[in-house]
């Protein structure tokens, strides 16, 4: 047999024990060979200190002889001095809490007839409890001794719910340690009826869901359907912790089981829908039969599963939940806000985070840097903190991007385009900005007379005489004539409306300064419109030069170079030419799009081919 070591550690002899006599080395070996005789003979010289003979850590005779495996000195002892039998060494531990410890984890200890004597002699000892909480129970199911496992669940079924100072009874052990030698079989066997502990304390179903073991939840129902009851005071019933993990097999189960389960609330008001909302628990929500019963269920804040899914940042969650036709998209909750008006509420909170978080850590990776005075290992975690931060952030963010495509509601015209009156500059602001427009307005009119000059040379150098002499085509001479008007008209064009903005800005110095506003407004589209124009005319200019060339393929690499960078920019210039808040209204639209594209592709992908390639084994399993 096994034995459990002793401590003799002088330093944790404990107080009470101080005026007691100390087991010499004879008892000792006595004890180890089982010699009783000679043990007898000691104990008759010594019987008046018997029960005051402990080892530095406080084990009595009974403790010793118990982690030896004495039988004969047990049962000597059990009758002769039965107050041993519930005395505890300093960490609190009875003779049954050795002998529960006793023996390998993979092998089963059958109790000795002297161990089940002592139980038999003082039922009590069963229930009492260590410095840990733990009964004999406890420790028999942790070490795996199933033998003294079941005999103790026997003699006292109700132990198997005590709870110790974990909150764990021996049947959440038992489930927790995966049924490990039948343990949890004979448990649930037992005819003893739930603790008034065990609500308040784990519930073993809570540990079979943690396992996703459907195996023990079906012997847990089968043996005590009562238990799927208990609530957890923190994850609630059973319902909403398998919600909370994506234990889907789990909730389709217990939805079979425990029904009502699904419209209890936990401490904070939530239904397991909402749970699953919250954690993301994409296979939880998509599945039919666990979602309609409770699609638009509020909380007692009025949030719907969609609220929950939009604020906690769940993009999985509202994309599932959002496409759903029996989802109210628009509902409002007690703050009469939509899921995407609480999505872009929490994306401002979170963003301020990030940038607050952000700020924080250059400001202390630069005081580590200059000054060496922050430890590593500070700044380290702060770091974590703010990739934590970051993650939120990008997923609260995406949230929001799905309901903007789904579920966002309809604003009229006022609010999409709200009308705002310029803010006034200041002299030095306004003086800057005409010098600005008055410089480019004068380069662009520059540049465009000096090709208006070359007008002349540039009909020389492709006359199309000697075109239509050296190639023979007629075709060619239309072309050059279209090429060469559209240059003129371009060119002509922008520098005009360059003059115009130019004269229209050395005006305004000289009138009411309120004047100077709209000219500045006006000025700019005057410029803008001559920057492209004068693109056009260059563009123009090269098609004159290039016309008749062999180099088609140049030609046409020119061609779309040229168109690309036209476009580019006409939507700068665009761009710059709208108010503030429609370049607001283009920029959101834009990184909404950017957000759902990435979503759909990485992250819904992601999800989507991992089921296929779990189902793809099932299906070939079939045939």
């Amino acid at each position: 047999m096994d034995r459990v070591e002793i401590n003799i550690d002088q330093n944790s002899i404990p107080t009470d024990h101080m005026t007691t006599s100390m087991i010499d080395s004879e008892f000792y070996k006595c004890v180890r060979r089982d010699n009783i005789e000679e043990f007898k003979s000691r104990v008759l010289l010594r019987k008046h200190l018997i029960e005051k003979l402990v080892t530095p850590c406080g084990n009595t005779l009974l403790h010793v002889a118990v982690s030896y495996g004495s039988d004969e000195i047990i049962a000597y002892l059990t009758k002769e001095f039965p107050v041993l039998i519930t005395t505890q060494n300093s960490q609190e531990d009875t003779v049954l809490h050795l002998a529960a410890r006793e023996g390998k984890a993979e092998e089963d200890t059958v109790p000795s007839h002297a161990i089940k004597s002592l139980v038999e002699s003082n039922p009590s000892v069963v229930r009492m409890t260590n410095e840990k909480g733990n009964t004999p129970l406890h420790d028999a199911v942790i070490k795996g001794n199933g033998e003294l496992a079941i005999f103790l669940a026997s003699k006292d079924p109700e132990v198997a719910y005590y709870n110790n100072k974990n909150g764990r009874s021996p049947l959440y052990l038992a489930v927790e340690n995966g049924n490990k030698k039948g343990i949890l079989d004979d448990l649930l066997k037992s005819k003893g009826e739930d603790g008034d502990a065990l609500p308040k304390g784990k519930s073993p179903v809570h540990a079979a869901i943690e396992r996703r073991d459907i195996g023990i939840l079906e012997k847990i129902v089968e043996a005590k359907p009562e238990l799927l009851r208990l609530t957890d005071e923190e994850l609630g019933n059973s319902l909403h912790y398998a919600s909370s993990i994506g234990f889907l097999e789990g909730v389709k189960f217990l939805l079979d089981k425990f029904l009502n389960g699904a419209y209890e609330r936990n401490s904070e008001g939530n239904y397991p829908i909402h749970i699953a909302c919250k954690n993301d628990s994409v296979d939880v929500v998509k599945d039919p039969k666990v979602v309609e019963p409770l699609v638009n269920a509020t909380d007692k804040f009025g949030n719907t599963p969609l609220h929950l899914a939009a604020c906690f940042g769940r993009p999985m969650a509202s994309f599932v939940l959002v496409r759903d036709k029996r989802v109210e998209r628009f509902i409002v909750n007690n703050e009469k806000w939509t899921p995407y008006d609480l999505a872009e509420q929490q994306s401002k909170i979170v963003e301020e985070e990030f940038d607050i978080a952000n700020e924080m850590t250059v400001v202390e990776r630069q005081k580590f840097d200059s000054k060496k005075s922050i430890p590593a290992d500070e700044t380290k975690g702060k770091e974590a903190g703010s990739e934590e931060i970051a993650v939120n952030y990008f997923e609260a963010v995406m949230s929001l991007s799905i309901l903007y495509f789904h579920a966002c509601p309809k604003r009229s015209l006022s609010e999409l385009f709200p009308v705002k009156r310029p803010m006034p500059l200041r002299g030095e602001e306004m003086k800057s900005l005409l010098g600005n427009l008055l410089v480019a307005a004068v380069l662009v009119a520059g540049v465009t007379f000096a090709g208006a000059i070359q007008l002349p040379q540039l009909r020389e150098n492709n006359n199309p005489g000697d075109i239509h002499h050296e190639l023979n085509s007629t075709s060619l001479n239309s072309s050059h004539e279209n090429l060469l008007y559209g240059y003129l008209f371009l060119d002509v064009g922008a520098l005009s409306t360059s003059l115009m903005a130019a004269l229209i800005l050395l005006w305004s110095n000289f009138n009411d300064p309120k004047f100077q506003i709209h000219a500045v407004v006006f000025s700019t589209y005057l410029v803008f419109l001559a920057i492209i124009m004068m693109f056009g005319a260059f563009f123009f200019s090269v098609k004159i030069a290039l016309l008749g060339s062999h180099g088609g393929s140049l030609a046409v690499t020119i061609t779309v170079v040229a168109v690309m960078f036209f476009i580019y920019l006409a939507s700068l210039v665009i761009h710059w030419m709208n108010p503030a808040f429609v370049h607001q209204i283009f920029l959101q639209l834009l990184l909404h799009c950017c957000y759902y594209i990435y979503f759909f592709l990485f992250i819904h992908g992601e999800w989507w081919l991992a089921h296929k390639l779990n189902d793809h084994p099932k299906r070939s399993s079939r045939y």
